[in-house]
Parts: structure tokens; sequence; C-alpha cells
């Protein structure tokens, strides 16, 4: 008798990642935070990142035991700016990590509250060659996850087994399925002093956080224009009254308002810090105690002067029924940014309240280079 030939095993299909682009990046995020890594996925190639801000020496000495490996500091161009570093490419750049690079350095160049202390950083090796789109994506990821804006990056040859995979699309499509996805979740009356007949409406985003709140007062009617004001969440001057801001003053005195002039909305967004998030505004706060002031405190961060997102407000406006607003605001870019988020404003009233010695550099900052009307 011939030989008996087993059957042909079947090759298992290969697993499908079954998992949306907002859970990945969600992934993503929570991996930078905890020092892990995350390998972004492109068209071409792969790459590795891991958060500046968390890097450990032990896992910068992993990259000195590759020595074919080529790995990079990725900055935004407002830091770069602050390290009068060149830039030859667009969104970022990218600074060879060679063999002068220690975990200590590379923080000082990522961090701006160590510049006194690292005052020479440079000369620095830039990349002038085209960037993976990885590049800026891991940098964008790091914003997301409320980190420095800086990551550090390699051609991935391999996946390490606790690293997180993505797509550059799942990061650079992000914000927009944050607002597209806000979904109204909760109401309920609350009424607040000298504003009795006040709702408070919840909302929260697809990934499941941070909220962000409407105070509804006086149930304004949906076919006109309401009085509305965008705040966004201040816990220092909101919760603590720091007197650095006005925004604790602005907060209570836009329910007045609203109140006194027969009704409206008052938008409280989870924007800490401009966009920027709380840590990081503190991160601004030292540096405006060196004497910077809070739009060249963001941009030494490595931030843009405002990061918020408006289209989460026009969102909650679309979510309550209201099309068209009269914007409580000095900000003539909270105008512009609304109407291009697809709300029609028409018009905007004053809103500004008695300065202090705490707060009047940072007022007459915010009059003089972004352009408040106050």
């Amino acid at each position: 008798m011939g030989m008996i030939t087993p059957p042909r095993r079947r090759r298992k299909p290969a697993k499908r990642d079954r998992t949306s682009p907002v859970d990945r990046v969600i992934q993503g995020v929570d991996a930078l935070r905890r020092g892990r890594p995350v390998v972004i996925h492109e068209r071409g190639g792969a790459t590795l990142v891991r958060a500046a801000e968390t890097m450990t020496a032990g896992s910068l000495a992993t990259l000195r035991r590759r020595p074919r490996q080529t790995a990079f500091l990725v900055l935004t161009h407002a830091r770069a700016r602050t390290l009068k570093i060149r830039l030859y490419t667009p969104d970022v750049v990218a600074l060879k990590i060679d063999s002068g690079f220690d975990v200590e350095r590379l923080h000082a160049i990522a961090d701006p509250t160590d510049d006194l202390a690292f005052p020479l950083k440079g000369p620095f090796d830039t990349e002038r060659a085209k960037l993976p789109a990885a590049y800026a994506a891991g940098v964008k990821l790091a914003k997301l996850a409320g980190l420095l804006p800086a990551a550090v990056v390699h051609a991935a040859r391999h996946v390490p087994k606790d690293a997180v995979e993505l797509s550059s699309a799942d990061i650079f499509t992000y914000d927009d399925e944050i607002v597209r996805t806000l979904k109204l979740v909760a109401r309920a009356r609350v009424p607040l002093e000298g504003a009795e007949r006040t709702e408070l409406v919840s909302f929260r985003p697809v990934d499941g956080g941070p909220e962000h709140y409407a105070v509804v007062i006086n149930a304004p009617v949906t076919s006109k224009p309401v009085l509305t004001r965008l705040h966004s969440e201040c816990f220092t001057g909101d919760l603590l009254a720091s007197l650095k801001c006005d925004c604790g003053a602005q907060l209570r005195g836009a329910i007045e308002l609203l109140s006194k002039s027969g009704g409206g909305i008052l938008l409280y967004l989870a924007q800490e810090g401009r966009g920027i998030g709380l840590i990081n505004k503190l991160r601004a706060y030292r540096l405006q105690d060196q004497g910077f002031d809070t739009i060249d405190a963001n941009e030494r961060l490595g931030f843009e002067a405002d990061e918020r997102l408006y289209g989460i407000a026009a969102r909650m406006l679309a979510l309550l029924g209201y099309k068209s607003v009269r914007l409580l605001t000095n900000n003539p870019q909270k105008v512009a940014a609304l109407k291009k988020a697809g709300v029609k404003v028409a018009g905007r009233v004053r809103h500004a309240f008695p300065d202090n010695e705490h707060n009047r550099a940072y007022l007459r900052t915010k009059a003089d280079k972004a352009g408040h009307l106050l």
C-alpha cells in the first residue's frame, strides 16, 4: 500500500481588527500616558512612537542597543521656534537622537519649564527629508493624552507585545468623530442663585469622557438667536477663584446676565487651558512666573495659542435645537470659529470685567496679541 497523504490543514484566517478607530485612539492615549509604545501604520511602513514626557532611561537604553535604528525626537513648530530650530518640514520637526542624548536632555528639550536650568541645548541634527505622517500623528496623540506635544519615534521593524496598533488616519480623524458622535445624555432642573429657572444638560462623546454641559436659563425659544456664552472650564478660576485670570468672574457674570436678559445658554466646555489641559496649564503658569505672557507660554510648551474644538459647541447647540446665537464674548476669534463650525452668529455682546494686580498683564496680552475687545 502506498502512503496515505494526510489531509491538508486549512490556514486559519488572520484575525480582523474589529475595534473602532476611536477605540484604537483611546488605547493609544492610555499607552502613551503609561509609558508604553504605540505603532502607527501607514502606507509604506510603520513607526514606533513613545511620548517624550513618559520616556525613561530604560526605554532610551533599549534604543541604544539597536545601533542601526535611527530614532528621532519630534517637536511641534511652536516648540522648535522657541529653541531656534530651523523648520525644514511641515507641521513638525524631527531631531536625530545621537549618542549625546540622555533622558535628562531629551526631557529638557521637550519641556520648556526647564529652559532656565538647561539653557544650552543645541546644536541639533534636524531631519530635512519628508517625514512620515506618523511623526505628526504621534505628536497629536501625545496632545490627546494631555502630555507635552513631543514624541520619540523610529521605524518599527517588529511590533512589541505591549504596543497598541493604530493608523495615522485614526488619529487625524479623531476630533471630527468626537464632535460627530457627541450625544445628549441627561437633563434636569437645577435652580441657581439669581437664575432659579435653570436646566442643566449633559453631553458625552463616544470615547466616554470628559462630559460637556449646557446651562439653559429660562428656556429660550429656538426660533430666535439665543444669547449664548461659550465658557471653557477653568478649575483654578471657576472653583478656586484664582486671581490669575478672569474666568470665574466671566462664568458667574454670564449666568447673571443671561438671567436678567430673559434667558440664554452657557455652554460649559471641558477644554481647560484653551484646550491644553490642567497640567499643561500649570506648566504655562510656571512659565508666566518666569516672565512669559500667556500666549508665549503656550507656544513654548509646543501648543498653539488656542487648541479648543469649537465643533463641540456647535454640536451641543444643534442637539438643543438652536441654529443661531448672539455670542457673549470679547474674542472675535470665537465668533469666527463658531461660524466656521456651522453656527449662525447674529451678533456679539460685550463681556468684560475689572482687572486686578494679578491678571492685569494677562488681560493686556489677550487684547494686544489675541485681539480681544476689552
